[in-house]
């Protein structure tokens, strides 16, 4: 899949991006991997550490983690998570924020086909503020640029965290 083309869309638009990968592994096994929020930190250049809160220790729905981020241009901020689907072994999701209105929503979704599966990784930013709401405020004739810069980010990071879970789990298979 090639890069994101521009789109336009401000931050109202609740854009998304989504990046899928085919893995030669069984759904059980690229759910296990996709479900261990100890792993994201690992794939992560901007994920730094998670930690599970209300002594959760796996997800299901209402559980919910904290993750510290660092960000060369946005400096670095805590934030608590809530897992808003735990369906196994097919989607994992959660909301960054407030569940109700999250600063983003991110996804995996895997779908079980005759050779392994395909991983889904999708995320939506808002429509709730988040550090990318106060660049917009601080230069609101830049809102498309900015937004589209964050959805690159996010889309090589996604290609990144795919990569390295379809790794793991064909090494694992």
């Amino acid at each position: 899949m090639g890069p994101m083309e521009w789109t336009g869309q401000v931050f109202a638009d609740k854009p998304t991006v989504a990046v899928s990968t085919h893995i030669d592994a069984k759904p059980d096994t690229v759910w296990e991997l996709v479900t261990d929020i100890y792993l994201m930190p690992r794939l992560s250049s901007e994920l730094q550490e998670v930690a599970w809160l209300d002594g959760a220790t796996e997800p299901a729905i209402g559980r919910r983690f904290t993750g510290r981020n660092r960000h060369q241009a946005i400096g670095e901020w805590k934030s608590v998570s809530t897992i808003v689907e735990a369906d196994a072994p097919n989607r994992f999701a959660w909301a960054v924020g407030d569940p109700e209105f999250p600063s983003s929503l991110w996804r995996f979704s895997i779908r079980d086909e005759a050779q392994g599966c395909t991983l889904e990784q999708w995320m939506q930013l808002g429509p709730g503020p988040s550090g990318l709401s106060s660049a917009i405020d601080a230069m609101p004739d830049k809102e498309q640029t900015l937004v589209f810069v964050r959805l690159r980010e996010f889309e090589a990071a996604i290609q990144v965290n795919l990569a390295a879970i379809k790794d793991l789990a064909e090494r694992g298979a």
